[in-house]
């Protein structure tokens, strides 16, 4: 008991740091703790513990914010018209401003503070295995790698934090934003450091909530995919990023034959899983999913049906757009299994199925995993870099087609073409195997396609700057030597 509510205070204390990015003041002086720093970094316990803290900051953000700033402003999502907006017209709308700017970073930044502790404190920690000792710092690392790419994705300059908060400095506290390049340099650097760590390429355990190397490899293809396009790294970022695709292949994955029961709540930890974001019922609240599938049962909807829907207390708050709908042929296997339209007379919303969770007793909970690299994912950035140097996609587009279509396959099979023409379809499969699950945004981005595809975008082509999400009032006034994205 006395070692459980050590882990606590500590985090509940390192979670105040990390979510104070301002906070110097004459009036209040040093925060103190029973617990210190000090006094908590001590046993291999003590550092479980605090990696067990970041993972939970890692699911926090996964309950909604990954969604928002991955997904949200694309054109996958609309008003659900059975409930009110809860102002996330804001997002597929495209009006953000520094008032009304979503999710701050300063969530991400906390974590970043918890990663920042470990590799801080643990390397001067006595373990039983050198090899455990450094498993815990792989995993900081990892996740402080993709924490930095989520924020580069999302505000792109942002400012670099690499030492743990743990006082009220303001040199500490004040940063300015750095270049993408000092970004994305540290996010490679984590990366290389992360995979010299790992013991070998598998899921320890037989578990897929942690980072794993394979995990890392599919971070690294996901980070040299983008800066291949978006910062000029070309052939040399492609090829690693293929490299990587084949590093994650050669681990514990496969597809599943069926692509329905991938999202089932009792076969989490699947094979075609790499890194997802636990869940679990009467653990945690509610994740996004929630306001995407509906409360409200019509009088006339029969037993069976409703037991399907289940009662909960939200609304269709958003819902997918009919442009998104009108892509899936009947054919395809992933349209049944993403979302489904219940035809009723009084009721006609489309509910999201891809993450509706587990029913128990009638009652809906919503706590699937938020999965964030799934093999399919792998294969279709493989056949994106694929592409982006001249080569074949077909072999990676195809698998992800067979399973998708099954004994129609054939009608549907992929047939190299030109590279842009090889882009179009890359980025269209990625949207009927991916949608709902926090990449759209982001692919549309590095495929140079959201002023083109998203329809609040298509006047405002010559808005280059909402590729970014504002900074909000709330971090500017707290953050004095950040400024805003220019055109907010």
């Amino acid at each position: 008991m006395k070692k459980s509510l050590k882990i606590i205070i500590v985090g509940i204390h390192i979670g105040l740091l990390g979510g104070l990015s301002s906070c110097e003041t004459a009036l209040s002086p040093d925060p103190t703790s029973v617990i210190t720093n000090a006094s908590f970094w001590k046993t291999e316990d003590d550092a479980n513990g605090a990696l067990t803290g970041l993972y939970v900051k890692l699911r926090s953000l996964a309950n909604l914010n990954l969604f928002i700033w991955g997904e949200a402003r694309s054109e996958v999502m609309e008003w659900g018209r059975l409930s009110g907006t809860l102002d996330y017209d804001r997002y597929y709308n495209n009006t953000l401003n520094p008032t009304s700017a979503g999710p701050t970073w300063q969530t991400i930044y906390s974590a970043i503070n918890d990663c920042n502790l470990i590799l801080q404190y643990v390397p001067g920690i006595s373990f039983a295995s050198e090899q455990s000792r450094n498993t815990i710092i792989a995993q900081a690392y990892t996740a402080r790698a993709f924490l930095y790419f989520v924020l580069a994705r999302t505000w792109g300059e942002v400012p670099i934090r690499t030492e743990p908060l743990e006082g009220y400095s303001p040199d500490d506290i004040h940063k300015a934003r750095a270049s993408l390049v000092d970004v994305f340099q540290l996010i490679k650097q984590d990366i290389q450091t992360a995979e010299s760590l790992y013991a070998d390429n598998s899921f320890p355990g037989g578990s897929r909530n942690y980072w794993t190397k394979p995990g890392l490899y599919a971070l690294k293809a996901d980070v040299y995919l983008w800066t291949g396009k978006k910062l000029d790294g070309g052939e040399t970022d492609f090829n690693v990023a293929i490299e990587a695709c084949n590093q994650v292949g050669q681990a514990d994955v496969a597809l599943l034959p069926n692509f329905g029961d991938l999202f089932k709540y009792d076969n989490k930890n699947n094979k075609e899983i790499i890194m997802a974001i636990g869940n679990k019922e009467f653990e945690v609240g509610n994740n996004y999913f929630y306001n995407m599938y509906s409360a409200r049962l019509p009088n006339d909807l029969d037993p069976i049906t409703g037991e399907v829907i289940g009662q909960t207390s939200g609304g269709v708050v958003w819902t997918v757009t009919d442009l998104v709908k009108d892509q899936f042929t009947d054919e395809d296997t992933r349209k049944d299994a993403s979302f489904i339209e219940w035809q009723s007379e009084t009721f006609y919303p489309t509910l999201i199925v891809k993450g509706r969770g587990v029913l128990i007793s009638g009652v809906r909970y919503f706590t699937s995993d938020f999965i964030v690299y799934r093999y399919a994912d792998v294969l279709l950035m493989k056949a994106e870099a694929k592409n982006a140097i001249g080569q074949n996609p077909e072999e990676e587009i195809n698998q992800i087609r067979q399973r998708a279509f099954q004994t129609n396959f054939e009608d549907y099979r992929f047939v190299n073409g030109s590279p842009s023409a090889n882009d179009d379809a890359i980025l269209k499969e990625r949207l009927l195997e991916l949608v709902f699950e926090g990449k759209r945004w982001w692919d549309l981005n590095r495929f140079d396609k959201a002023f083109e595809i998203v329809p609040s975008l298509q006047s405002r082509q010559q808005d280059r700057y909402l590729e970014y999400f504002p900074i909000s009032e709330q971090v500017l006034s707290l953050e004095p030597m950040v400024k805003q994205t220019a055109g907010y």
